[in-house]
C-alpha cells in the first residue's frame, strides 16, 4: 500500500485548485458580477444629467415609461421620429426633444383598452451604471413618479430591495460606467 505524505498531497490539491475552471452559474456560464442592490425608489439622471427625477423601479414591468406631454409623430428624412417635452419639476424646467422613433408598442391597461405608444432611447444614469434605454412616452402627471424603470433595463444590473428606497445615487461618472 502507498502511503502519500502531507506534502505531496496539499500540493496536488494545489495544482487541481488552479487547473479548474472558472466558478459557474447555474446556467453553465460563467458567474456574473455581483449586482447592485437599489431601493424600490431612486433617484436618475436623464439627458446626460440634464434631468435628476425620481423613478420607481419596477420589476413587474417589462419596459420603462417616462412622464412625456405634447407627443407627435413625425417623419424626417424617410424615417420615424417623435416629438415630446420632458419636465423636471424638481428643477422647474422643460424640454422639448426630438428623436428617432424606435419602435411602437401596443400596451393593454387596466382598463382593458389597448395604447400605442411611441418608443425612444435615452441616455440614463442610475446608480453607477450609463445606458442607453428603451421608454414608452406616456404621461404620467397622475402619478407620483415620473420614470418607471422596468426589468429590461435592470437586467444583469439590479437587485430591488422592496423594502428600501434611494440605496444608489446616480454616479454617472464611475469608473466601469458604461457611458
Amino acid at each position: 500500500m502507498q502511503v502519500f505524505r502531507p506534502a505531496t498531497f496539499l500540493a496536488a490539491v494545489f495544482l487541481l485548485a488552479l487547473a479548474a475552471p472558472p466558478t459557474f452559474g447555474a446556467k453553465g456560464k460563467a458567474a456574473d458580477p455581483p449586482l447592485e442592490i437599489f431601493g424600490w425608489v431612486e433617484r436618475v439622471e436623464l439627458l446626460d444629467g440634464k434631468f435628476s427625477m425620481k423613478a420607481k423601479l419596477d420589476t413587474g414591468a417589462a419596459t420603462s415609461s417616462l412622464d412625456a406631454t405634447d407627443i407627435m409623430r413625425f417623419r424626417r428624412d424617410g424615417k420615424r421620429w417623435v416629438r415630446f417635452t420632458v419636465s423636471d419639476s424638481e428643477r422647474n424646467k422643460e424640454m422639448m426633444l426630438e428623436k428617432p422613433l424606435a419602435r411602437s408598442v401596443r400596451i393593454v391597461r387596466h382598463s382593458g383598452r389597448p395604447q400605442q405608444r411611441a418608443v425612444v432611447k435615452l441616455p440614463l444614469c442610475f446608480g453607477p451604471f450609463v445606458e442607453d434605454v428603451e421608454f414608452t412616452l406616456i404621461n404620467r402627471s397622475n402619478f407620483i413618479y415620473p420614470v418607471l424603470l422596468g426589468r429590461s433595463a435592470m437586467a444583469g444590473r439590479a437587485l430591488v430591495d422592496s423594502g428600501q428606497t434611494f440605496l444608489n445615487a446616480p454616479d454617472c461618472e464611475a469608473p466601469g460606467s458604461n457611458g
